[in-house]
């Protein structure tokens, strides 16, 4: 007999494009040592790639073909149109679910949405990264907020599905901010998003001014902690984070690319630790009783804490704590019974 899941599986086949098209250099951006990889795909090589991504990929699941790393409507329409004719043809046969990719802001138009229509793109990310006028300037994105407003406004009228991408502890950047362009790529109509925390990576403008002394980084704590709040503001408002934090290229966890930054290769561990340390600290204390836990499935690891921190904490104001998985639980729903 045959069960089948109602829970979905999502598939990506990443095509990393680097700096593609783009002839900005933001301050804290240098793709290649970031992804680690400074070939660039050609559409050649495309079907290739994709092939043996699907080959590794079960049967049933939702599967996309996303480009990545750099900006895509950037370059010609013809150029664009190398690509997408590839990716569309495997949406036309099936074979994939659908085609997203990432650009910037000031590479939005009507012919441009057009053009993506025609291939059945379904999302488009933008790399919004602030919306802060400040920090958009003195990181060096060469657009203002009005571009990420009218880009979004554009893309959502199209019927696409809009993703805003946003970057903690940029220059000039603080918490405050930080909240603030979250709460206006909610206001946007975003329907995904990724946060990265700023890296100095070498080779950036970036690193210049922290070698100056002219930038001071986050600290692990900081960012993890900026992130916590940020999170619960996009989950709570049904956006779909996609991501948290960076791949751990090679040229990171080495750190021979990496001069300064909260890289952690388990950021995301870190984050949702700290936001059920924060949710079950609000749980009364007595050190006289035995207190169980009752967690959705997919969140029970997270409860319990990276490397068990938040059982550990707990376990200093109870006689002992059990964390039990509860299918009926939602993410960040929970239940307690303190007793004696």
């Amino acid at each position: 007999m045959l069960y089948l899941c109602n829970m979905k599986q999502y598939y990506t086949i990443p095509i990393f494009i680097p700096e593609k098209a783009c002839p900005f250099r933001c301050v804290y951006c240098n793709q290649y040592n970031i992804v680690g990889k400074s070939d660039i795909v050609q559409p050649t090589v495309l079907p290739q790639i994709i092939e043996k991504y699907l080959s590794t990929m079960p049967l049933f699941g939702v599967k996309t073909i996303a480009f990545f790393g750099g900006s895509f409507t950037g370059m010609s329409i013809s150029e664009q149109n190398q690509y997408l004719e590839i990716a569309s043809s495997y949406l036309q046969r099936g074979k994939i679910d659908k085609i997203q990719l990432s650009t910037r802001p000031d590479y939005i138009s009507e012919a441009i949405l057009d053009n993506l229509l025609r291939f059945g793109v379904k999302t488009i990310e933008l790399g919004a990264q602030s919306l802060d006028e400040e920090v958009l300037a003195v990181s060096g994105r060469g657009h203002k907020v009005e571009a990420i407003e009218r880009a979004a406004k554009m893309i959502n009228n199209y019927g696409f599905e809009l993703g805003l991408q946003m970057m903690i502890g940029l220059p000039k950047d603080n918490k405050t901010k930080a909240l603030n362009s979250a709460k206006k790529i909610i206001a946007l109509g975003a329907k995904c998003t990724r946060i990265y925390p700023t890296l100095v990576i070498k080779d950036t403008d970036l690193a210049q001014l922290y070698l100056q002394g002219k930038y001071e980084a986050l600290t692990l704590d900081e960012a993890v902690n900026w992130t916590a709040e940020i999170y619960k503001l996009f989950i709570g408002n049904q956006i779909n984070v996609l991501r948290v934090g960076l791949h751990p290229s090679q040229g990171l966890l080495d750190k021979s690319k990496l001069l300064a930054g909260p890289f952690h290769v388990s950021f995301k561990e870190l984050v949702m630790s700290k936001i059920w340390k924060n949710i079950l600290l609000d749980i009364p204390k007595d050190k006289t009783k035995h207190l169980l836990i009752k967690v959705g499935e997919k969140q029970i690891n997270a409860a319990i804490g990276y490397h068990a921190d938040n059982k550990k904490l707990l376990l200093n104001d109870f006689s002992s704590v059990v964390f039990k998985s509860d299918k009926t639980k939602k993410d960040f729903e929970f239940e307690y019974l303190s007793e004696c």
